[in-house]
């Protein structure tokens, strides 16, 4: 049987309040990681986000935490070569993984990020969610396709984030959605679940929050 992966629908009024009061907490900069010996001590739930570059991900977790610039995205598509720990509240860790799929970046460095990506995503067993994130306007890519495989290889239940919904038209991003569902549906560690956000709008904000409270 083949799994749907339907839209998150938008949270209940007890759920929705989870969300908001965890993301209500202090979100801080905790330290970018460039090798596993740097990894904060494993004391709390963490959750990553995982994207190719320029798809929205440092706008993303500024929406999510309420903390404008917590985030930053770089002018430079790939230029992020860490992995940077966020602290929300004193129980969870929100994780940037460094932007995939730039071209420009030297060989040597794109499988020193690879290296390190697998024996974080393999070794890191308070890791508890990935979300993917995917440009409404573009679908699934190979190179997406290759996080994901490493995602199902690492045994690490991802769950795919549509961003910038807003910039496209409702029966583009049906189409968009077909792509997505059909890609999904041959990874074993896919959640049955796709989330819409719109990091401009606010849409499925709220939602991902309420997601994300609801992780143990």
């Amino acid at each position: 049987m083949q799994i749907q992966f339907s839209l998150a629908e938008a949270p209940d009024d007890l759920t929705a309040e989870k969300g908001r009061k965890l993301f209500a907490g202090q979100s801080e900069f905790l330290k970018g990681v460039v090798a596993m010996s740097g990894l904060p001590e494993a004391d709390r739930v963490e959750v990553c986000f995982a994207g190719r570059s320029n798809v929205g991900k440092s706008s993303l977790i500024n929406a999510l935490t309420g903390t404008k610039g917590l985030a930053r995205a770089s002018n430079t598509p790939g230029r992020t070569q860490e992995i940077n720990y966020f602290t929300q509240g004193p129980d969870l860790y929100l994780v940037d993984l460094p932007g995939y799929g730039y071209a420009n970046a030297p060989l040597a460095v794109v499988e020193k990020w690879q290296k390190l990506l697998k024996r974080y995503l393999s070794g890191r067993q308070t890791l508890r969610r990935a979300f993917v994130l995917i440009d409404s306007r573009h679908g699934i890519k190979k190179v997406d396709e290759e996080i994901m495989a490493l995602l199902d290889s690492a045994a690490v239940t991802f769950q795919c984030v549509m961003t910038k919904a807003d910039k496209v038209k409702a029966k583009d991003l049906d189409k968009v959605l077909d792509q997505v569902r059909g890609a999904l549906s041959k990874h074993p560690a896919a959640y049955p679940e796709i989330v819409l956000t719109s990091s401009e709008k606010g849409d499925g904000i709220a939602t991902l929050r309420a997601i994300i409270a609801g992780i143990d």
